[in-house]
């Protein structure tokens, strides 16, 4: 079994009622959640032309193939009424993004493991830290708390008033 952390983002539609759905989804088709973060609603990133986003990561384990994976989670994504237009960073109903799968690092067309811009983003950084601190990311060796620390973005993270309810 494989440490696994993904990070969940809505900003369309009902944003908690759309993380709780993919949670729930997760849970039965790729395993149960052994720990969850806050959520966070987060100014968008790489295009302020769309409402706040609400962002939470979940640590799993898995046996799965981590390509197979993917395409599990694309799968959650478009039934839960995500299209893709082409268009990095647009609004969404939801986005699944795998982080880390153990300790493994990939880089193809499809997949890159561990998510290549993480370190960059305040909205993956805090709630990872909340459930992971001490992780090291396997390609620069520095834990997710340090990445936050040395972090250069400088939008806007804050913990949501309201609870994200799932089974």
């Amino acid at each position: 079994m494989k440490a696994l952390y993904l990070l969940l983002g809505s900003n369309l539609g009902d944003r908690s009622q759309n993380i709780a759905k993919a949670v729930e989804l997760i849970s039965s088709e790729i395993g149960p959640v052994m720990r969850a973060s806050s959520c966070y609603e987060t100014e968008p990133w790489g295009n302020n032309n769309q409402g706040l986003f609400l962002n939470m990561a979940l640590h799993l384990s898995s046996k799965e193939d981590p390509f197979h994976l993917l395409g599990k989670l694309l799968s959650i994504e478009q039934r839960l009424g995500r299209t893709r237009n082409g268009e990095q960073n647009s609004a969404r109903i939801i986005d699944i993004d795998i982080l880390f799968y153990g300790d493994h690092i990939i880089s193809s067309e499809k997949l890159i493991i561990p998510h290549p811009r993480l370190q960059f983003r305040r909205f993956v950084l805090v709630p990872m830290n909340e459930i992971a601190p001490d992780l090291l990311h396997p390609v620069s060796g520095f834990s997710i708390g340090e990445l936050l620390g040395t972090c250069p973005d400088m939008l806007n993270v804050s913990l949501f008033d309201t609870v994200v309810n799932f089974s």
